[in-house]
């Protein structure tokens, strides 16, 4: 909904501040994940974590149509709660379910699936609003689609098997144990959240959040209203592609050396995401004194604007794929999966929350458009030595993996 640019409404700031409140009641459930999952299952966990979601649909279907504000408050709410949860053993299956060789691949089917979701939503979005070419919210009937669609996720949730009832293609099982004391849960995530590994991909999660609030922001106050439809789907095929494109470098064969393929990665999205921030800057500085509105009928002024979009969207997808491999390579517990997820998640949220809280009150497009290109330029490093020690503790666990098949006894057959 986020990809119609501010949820399809035409107040930004109403919806920039219902999105700061969502997330940051997602910032907490985040962080709780791991309590929750330990006490419910991951099954559960994901089923009554999707519960939110449509809610806040409706919120939005509600004050497009009747104007009414408070049930996007009650929605945002709603969705908070829940979806910090989804969020956190969400991640913590598509990285602790595979084995170590297939989780860039497995993170960008995830991410696939849930971009699907997003080409779906687009195509509604688009076939809906194709003949809006001016500013303003999308049709309310948007939202029934996407209220529909939403409702079904608590019964997809669960059909996913619990990792006790999983086998992996090379026949090993999955070790998440339940029932952990609270306080051993506790002394775990804080373990992991100070190690160097955590704190030295936090600016990168801290970046990675604190930047979706602006290419929303931007889509509502430049682009048509069938524009932002255009974006919603198209951005869900370049994310799909960006997310491939990011899983496939760091596990395809290509190279002997692991470190080379997650250097050559991390080059690739250093390389990309410097060069769309530059350019971001430089196209709204020139829109902050055109003012343009920005249709696809006018191909002069369109294709460089909702360019710099698509080019935020296919960075956004690499990022995202690469900082998962990061987490997913550091153990091969699902219990510290669910960890790993759920601080990445946390930290991501805390930084989305503010950045929607800082762009609803409202902030220049221009400011927050620089602030993104210095954050970047900031986590650059940190992300830089992480890659090279997430490396090291992959080999040291593929050592350790190898070890434990050749010590482990064959049994003879009957």
């Amino acid at each position: 909904m986020n990809g119609l640019g501010v949820g399809g409404s035409a107040s930004p700031d109403l919806i920039n501040a219902a999105n700061a409140i969502l997330y940051g009641f997602m910032t907490v459930t985040c962080f709780a994940g791991p309590w929750f999952t330990n006490a419910l299952g991951f099954r559960w966990t994901l089923a009554l974590g999707s519960l939110g979601y449509p809610v806040y649909a409706a919120g939005l279907y509600c004050n497009n149509r009747f104007g009414n504000i408070w049930f996007v408050y009650v929605g945002a709410v709603a969705c908070g709660i829940s979806a910090g949860f989804f969020w956190s053993v969400e991640g913590a299956i598509a990285t602790g379910y595979p084995e170590s060789h297939k989780r860039g691949r497995y993170i960008a089917t995830w991410f696939s699936f849930r971009n699907f979701g997003n080409i779906i939503g687009g195509s509604i979005a688009l076939s809906v609003n194709h003949k809006t070419n001016k500013l303003g919210k999308v049709g309310y009937e948007t939202y029934q689609a996407f209220i529909a669609i939403q409702c079904l996720g608590f019964f997809a949730g669960l059909l996913l098997s619990n990792p006790d009832k999983v086998q992996r293609d090379d026949g090993t099982r999955i070790n998440a144990p339940r029932d952990i004391n609270w306080l051993t849960e506790l002394k775990a995530n804080w373990k992991l959240a100070t190690g160097k590994h955590m704190l030295l991909l936090t600016p990168l999660f801290w970046y990675f959040g604190w930047i979706q609030a602006y290419p929303g922001t931007y889509l509502a106050t430049y682009f048509t209203v069938r524009s932002r439809a255009l974006a919603s789907f198209l951005s869900a095929v370049v994310g799909t592609f960006a997310t491939w494109l990011s899983g496939t470098i760091v596990d395809l064969p290509w190279a002997r050396s692991r470190k080379t393929r997650a250097i050559s990665a991390y080059i690739l999205i250093a390389l990309l995401n410097s060069a769309t921030w530059i350019w971001a800057v430089i196209i709204q500085n020139e829109f902050r004194h055109t003012r343009p509105q920005l249709d696809w009928a006018v191909q002069s002024t369109f294709g460089r604007g909702f360019g710099v979009y698509m080019f935020e969207r296919l960075s956004l997808g690499m990022v995202e794929n690469y900082i998962y491999w990061c987490i997913s390579n550091l153990s091969d517990s699902p219990g510290d999966q669910i960890r790993y997820s759920s601080l990445l998640r946390g930290i991501e949220t805390a930084g989305v929350a503010v950045g929607f809280g800082v762009q609803a009150v409202p902030t220049a497009l221009i400011a927050t458009a620089s602030i993104n290109l210095g954050f970047w330029f900031f986590a650059l490093p940190f992300g830089w030595y992480a890659t090279l020690r997430v490396v090291r503790k992959f080999n040291q666990l593929d050592s350790e993996r190898k070890e434990g098949l050749q010590n482990v006894e064959p049994v003879a057959s009957a």
